[in-house]
């Protein structure tokens, strides 16, 4: 346990940290398999509609730093060759 005052407090807000962090990664891990699911299911238009949400998601974490920006644009161009790879 820490010992200082100071570090206390950083125990502390690495703790609510982690929380939000935890939050905001699994809504980004469950707007992917939205689009996943849809595609295997082979709903199009579904899937579609999920994918444009999916990215609003991935671009908001990548821009907070939640997300490494190039992760983010893999896991978008790989949504959408799944995407095309459909039609």
């Amino acid at each position: 346990m820490a010992n200082t005052k100071q570090a206390r407090k950083r125990a502390r807000q690495a703790v609510a940290r982690n929380q939000h962090l935890s939050a905001q990664r699994s809504q980004y891990r469950t707007a992917i398999k939205a689009v996943r699911k849809l595609i295997v299911a082979g709903d199009k238009t579904g899937a579609s509609e999920a994918f444009q949400h999916a990215q609003k998601v991935i671009d908001s974490m990548a821009s907070k730093k939640v997300l490494h920006k190039n992760s983010a644009a893999r896991h978008k161009s790989r949504l959408a060759a799944a995407l095309k790879a459909m039609a």
